[in-house]
């Protein structure tokens, strides 16, 4: 966690999470990048994307707008003895924060989320579901502020896939660097249920090679995975759920969903999502 990439629309929420960044910041000598993306107005561009000469004065107005934003920001005491990079461009804001992680080889991302729900959560989305749909790096997305970010019980939601060890991998890497006590959920529903037996010999197989005690495996039964984690996750008081996210698009996203997406909307405490990484081609389960 040496660059921490944090997209910011100067929201409260945006600044929820750069606080929360500022905090690991701050604990593990890393920098940040701020990140606030200009979206100008369609009748500032031309067809192929362009900005107009003549807006050229008004685009420089935002752009001091947001140099000003900055400045205050940049002042608030958290951010103290900080490194913090600003980032101003021109650009869709998706888009944007996909290719600053890459330019700048940021290695963790930190963003604030409202959630959404009905009709806005499946036509519409978020910048934010869309940097946990398809982001190679680890994202955190943050909704309320935590002065004290301490993660002493983070639940990651496996289906005890062995092809998936590179994930747990990285999970457990940041279970460590966060001292957390690590509970791995498997999620029993109606669909796809499987017994404790066997549900033991995978994960025998699953946490084979790992080296990591701090950490305790449950099965909880629920109507769908979803409710199972938020269930389990409010039973225990955990302070982070994380989930592996399979980075579906187009219309393969849509008419699968995913799961990943749906706790960063639905879900109270942050969320960590990883991008899914197979480290071998063999599966344990049927």
């Amino acid at each position: 966690m040496k660059k921490i990439l944090v997209p910011t629309d100067f929201s409260e929420n945006a600044e929820n999470a750069l606080q929360i960044a500022a905090q690991l910041a701050h604990r593990f000598g890393s920098e940040i990048y701020l990140l606030h993306m200009l979206e100008l107005p369609a009748n500032m561009t031309n067809p192929v994307g362009d900005m107009r000469s003549n807006d050229l004065p008004e685009a420089l107005g935002f752009m001091k707008l947001a140099k000003k934003r900055f400045t205050e920001i940049l002042s608030q005491p958290y951010l103290k003895d900080l490194k913090v990079h600003e980032i101003v461009e021109f650009h869709q804001a998706f888009d944007g924060i996909m290719e600053t992680s890459k330019e700048h080889g940021c290695d963790f991302i930190v963003m604030g989320s409202k959630g959404a729900s009905g009709f806005k959560e499946m036509f519409i989305g978020s910048n934010t579901e869309k940097v946990v749909r398809t982001s190679e790096i680890p994202v955190l997305v943050i909704k309320e502020n935590r002065p004290n970010f301490m993660v002493k019980d983070f639940v990651f939601a496996t289906n005890l896939d062995n092809s998936n060890k590179g994930t747990l991998e990285k999970v457990v890497e940041f279970a460590r660097l966060m001292d957390s006590r690590l509970h791995l959920l498997y999620i029993n529903t109606a669909n796809e249920f499987i017994t404790s037996k066997d549900t033991d010999n995978y994960l025998e197989k699953y946490v084979d090679g790992i080296d990591y005690d701090n950490y305790e495996f449950h099965i909880y039964n629920d109507d769908s995975v979803e409710q199972g984690v938020l269930n389990f996750s409010k039973k225990i008081n955990a302070d982070l759920v994380g989930i592996a996210t399979h980075g579906r698009k187009g219309l393969s996203h849509f008419f699968n969903g995913s799961i990943s997406e749906d706790l960063v909307n639905h879900a109270h405490i942050p969320v960590i999502t990883f991008k899914l990484e197979k480290k071998e081609h063999r599966k344990n389960f049927p």
